[in-house]
């Protein structure tokens, strides 16, 4: 691996770690390589997305006695990579080793604590993505258009599939949200799908297509109709994982060990000093009002509807070169992100999101900024709260976050990597999205929006501090959600409180804390990455390079950050040392 330090093993001699590397090792890719391909077997759509094109048109089978095998499996593979004796290991198949187990141990976590396919509907509701086979144009459009029409002909038994796995009752925040997920779903294919595909000439096909959508467009809506009808009226509010369980999900998910309680503390310890930073920020740029007015003054310089798209456009290429001039991080590739309405069906759930071409993709490789627009339907008073996330500056700062230097530069290093096929198959929460919130801050830090003007600045610098108390806020009602029982309407007194948004926007990240618990990860990795650039700076002395830095980081995969600690840092003593 490019970059990648050999102290994991300072003992071992280069014609020893070599003969490792052929014995043990060899083994172990041999091994890995089959459970990988078993792993996305039973998850072609994942399959698809990460570029393998073989999986077109295929469905996992979510029945019972399927999702058992598999939980099996996953189990089985697991014990496999438990006994490896890690001694007979190269350093690098030593880190692939510990990536491939967080990820099979998260996974293992959903399906058997979370009971992601027996507790959540939301598991099903988006399932028939015909999207992935629309965006990118990486086969003629009839083969596409077969694997939509057999992926849809598979909907009808999913749906029964559904309605036998789920649970009798269930959480309503998760019920509601299905819901709204499937009438985005048959919207978009009903709608936009049919748009995408009209200039195909094969009246066959077509007829084909028109039976098989229709064919998933009532199975979707029945589907729905049996969550409103069957669900809902007996669904409850036990929402909350509890504290044992939360604790697993840091475990598994990133290998922190610290309590639900310390990640609270540190929660509140830095959404208090980013409120200072975020008061300091209003009082430059007008000492006269409280902070919290300043701020609303501020949103209220944003675009309308119609402009939001196209203002969000011009920002791009004037934040990439920053990126260039400034040498804050290596540009691997001139291709350019494209922006976008979000789909229908994932408006219910993004603000705004980036969607890049999966790391073996290798025919179309475009990738899509996602912006989520007002919705007509929304009262005037919703869509102006909406419109407000996006005023200029915090615009500029969440496109700092998707595209530049955040997911798509993110994306980019992945793909030029030399990060092997498990590093690019299995990616860290904290790692993927703190990297993105991290770069808000460094960007500022770094000079960016500053021209001269100090208000200008600290307009930036406003809206910045603003998106970091909303990923504070995130983590802390995280555990107050799912640790210490806080309700939704408690979460949204919270987030208005503290990230000083409306109702709307508030009460929708309160429900999302409600079946993501894992959006604390935004704030954790920005946070672990800011002690690992200290320590790694700290290291380098003089040698240090911020460009450098940044590089390493994105070459290495996507893991957890604690492995990164290993990677990077040459005293194993303050390798655990996370946050």
């Amino acid at each position: 691996m490019k970059n990648f330090l050999l102290f994991l093993f300072a003992a071992c001699t280069l014609l020893s770690c070599k003969e490792k590397s052929e014995t043990g090792s060899g083994d172990f890719g041999k091994m890995s390589d089959s459970l990988v391909n078993d792993y996305l077997a039973w998850r072609p759509q994942y399959g698809v997305y990460l570029g393998y094109h073989e999986y077109d048109g295929k469905m996992t089978d979510l029945s019972k006695a399927s999702i058992d095998a598999e939980l099996a499996r996953l189990k089985m593979m697991d014990a496999k990579l438990s006994a490896i004796d890690s001694s007979t290991l190269s350093t690098r198949d030593f880190y692939d080793l510990q990536i491939l187990q967080h990820g099979i141990k998260t996974e293992i976590f959903n399906m058997e604590e979370l009971g992601i396919f027996t507790k959540n509907p939301m598991t099903y509701a988006g399932a028939i993505d015909a999207n992935i086979y629309i965006k990118r144009a990486y086969a003629p459009i009839e083969d596409r258009l077969k694997a939509i029409i057999a992926m849809e002909n598979q909907a009808p038994a999913l749906y029964e599939n559904a309605k036998a796995n789920l649970l009798d009752t269930l959480a309503k925040p998760y019920v509601e949200t299905a819901i709204q997920i499937a009438r985005g779903s048959t919207a978009f294919l009903g709608g936009d799908l049919v748009t995408a595909i009209k200039d195909v000439k094969n009246d066959t096909l077509m007829s084909s297509f028109k039976a098989a959508n229709k064919k998933a467009i009532d199975a979707i809506n029945a589907y729905a109709d049996y969550l409103e009808k069957e669900k809902l009226p007996k669904s409850h509010n036990r929402y909350a994982i509890g504290r044992e369980k939360y604790q697993k999900m840091l475990t598994y998910n990133e290998g922190i060990t610290l309590t639900p309680e310390r990640i609270l503390e540190i929660g509140l310890r830095e959404l208090k000093k980013e409120q200072e930073i975020f008061n300091a920020a209003a009082k430059i740029i007008d000492p006269a009002k409280k902070p919290v007015e300043v701020y609303n003054d501020l949103q209220n310089e944003h675009p309308t509807a119609e402009k939001l798209l196209p203002d969000t456009r011009k920002t791009l290429e004037s934040i990439r070169q920053y990126l260039i001039d400034k040498k804050i991080v290596t540009m691997p590739s001139e291709v350019r992100v494209k922006v976008e309405e979000t789909p229908q069906y994932a408006r219910e759930t993004s603000t705004a999101s980036m969607d890049s071409p999966g790391p073996f993709e290798k025919k179309s490789t475009e990738a899509y900024y996602y912006i989520t627009p007002v919705n007509n339907k929304w009262t005037p008073k919703q869509q102006e709260d909406w419109l407000r996330q996006f005023n200029y500056f915090s615009n500029d700062v969440v496109t700092i976050h998707e595209a530049y230097p955040g997911h798509y530069t993110q994306f980019l290093h992945l793909n030029a990597s030399s990060a092997s096929r498990i590093e690019k198959i299995f990616a860290s929460y904290a790692f993927v999205e703190g990297w993105a919130h991290y770069t808000e801050k460094m960007m500022l830090d770094d000079g960016f929006g500053n021209n001269g003007d100090a208000k200008h600045a600290a307009k930036y610098r406003l809206a910045q501090s603003g998106e970091a108390l909303l990923r504070l806020c995130r983590l802390c009602v995280s555990v107050k959600t799912h640790c210490q029982g806080m309700t939704i309407d408690e979460g949204t007194k919270f987030f208005m409180d503290n990230w000083y948004q409306g109702d709307k926007p508030s009460r929708q990240e309160a429900l999302r804390g409600t079946f993501d618990p894992g959006y604390l990860y935004y704030t954790i990795g920005k946070l672990q990455i800011l002690k690992l650039r200290a320590d790694y700076q700290k290291q380098e002395g003089a040698n240090f390079s911020q460009q450098k830095f940044h590089d390493l980081i994105l070459d290495n995969g996507m893991p957890p950050v604690r492995l990164l600690r290993e990677v990077l840092l040459k005293d194993k003593s303050i390798w655990g040392d996370i946050l």
